[in-house]
């Protein structure tokens, strides 16, 4: 089957190769991809890993073999899941608890930008619990992450104030925003639940703005910059308030069920998922030079033609 692997032989870091085709577990079943989304953090991975890692985590096809154990769905089921690895291939091999079944007004492409980018906006918002009349901070919030966040954060009750350029402000408030800001500097505190995607002076930032108690959810550092963190910026004025890292691979089971629920909510006309770009696999390098210059709001779709 045809893969694209890391290659530093190529402009785009990539090439197209012939590998063996996966040989599921017990509890596995193979997919035939369809649709596959393209991750920032894919973007660090292509840099660092050695040649003939196959990378990809979102991915939405249908079930070419079932698990041989009888678990998860059928053949010819259309699903989506979220895997480690491996997901710009024709094929992959996916452990059941990771796949959800698609409902059928629910398409590839829709599907394919929800199993990264999704549960990890729905882990993070979880941090607060019961959102319902909570004030949140959400910076980056023009990224993938952070348009579910608001979405399933206006879902859930709470009041939103999303940190972004001023060119997001009528989109954003469309998604369920209450207040757009263009810096963290003009956002008015005190915040019970802060997700934050930006690090260096946005985290600082963020820290004078949660509440006594609150929580402040660091799930990524889109700038590179370190944030010196001390006693004296927590009290006065925020005590009980903690810091707490989030990685979709440390945040614990159940990916699968997540993604359905997300998916349900995409049927049911709640929650917008924006494909932003749509092009083959075999034209990869359009779509990273995009999400590189950060040219779209919303994700970068490849569809998997052959």
């Amino acid at each position: 089957m045809l893969v694209l692997v890391t290659s530093r032989d190529t402009a785009n870091g990539l090439s197209l190769a012939e590998f063996d085709e996966p040989r599921p577990l017990a509890n596995q079943a193979l997919v035939s991809v369809q649709a596959t989304s393209l991750n920032r953090g894919e973007l660090r991975l292509l840099a660092i890993r050695p040649d003939g890692f196959v990378p990809g985590q979102d991915i939405a096809g249908f079930v070419e073999r079932a698990a041989p154990d009888g678990s998860g769905p059928a053949v010819g089921s259309r699903v989506a899941a979220l895997v480690d690895q491996a997901g710009w291939a024709e094929r992959v091999a996916v452990p059941t608890d990771r796949l959800a079944v698609l409902p059928d007004d629910v398409s590839f492409a829709s599907a394919a930008t929800l199993p990264v980018a999704g549960t990890t906006a729905l882990r993070t918002l979880r941090h607060g619990g019961d959102l319902a009349g909570q004030r949140i901070l959400i910076t980056g919030a023009s990224g993938a992450v952070g348009r579910f966040q608001i979405q399933i954060a206006r879902e859930q009750g709470a009041s939103v104030t999303a940190v972004a350029a001023s060119r997001h402000d009528e989109d954003l408030r469309g998604l369920g925003a209450h207040l757009v800001v263009e810096s963290i500097e003009l956002a008015e505190g005190p915040f019970s639940l802060i997700t934050e995607s930006v690090g260096g002076q946005s985290l600082a930032r963020a820290i004078e703005r949660v509440a006594p108690g609150g929580i402040i959810v660091m799930f990524g550092s889109s700038t590179g910059e370190l944030t010196p963190v001390g006693f004296r910026q927590l009290v006065p004025g925020h005590e009980g308030a903690r810091l707490q890292s989030f990685a979709y691979y440390t945040s614990g089971p159940d990916i699968g069920a997540d993604i359905a629920s997300l998916l349900a909510l995409v049927a049911a006309g709640r929650l917008e998922t924006r494909v932003a770009m749509t092009v083959p696999w075999t034209d990869i390098a359009q779509a990273l030079d995009a999400l590189r210059r950060r040219s779209f709001s919303g994700k970068a779709v490849l569809t998997m033609t052959g």
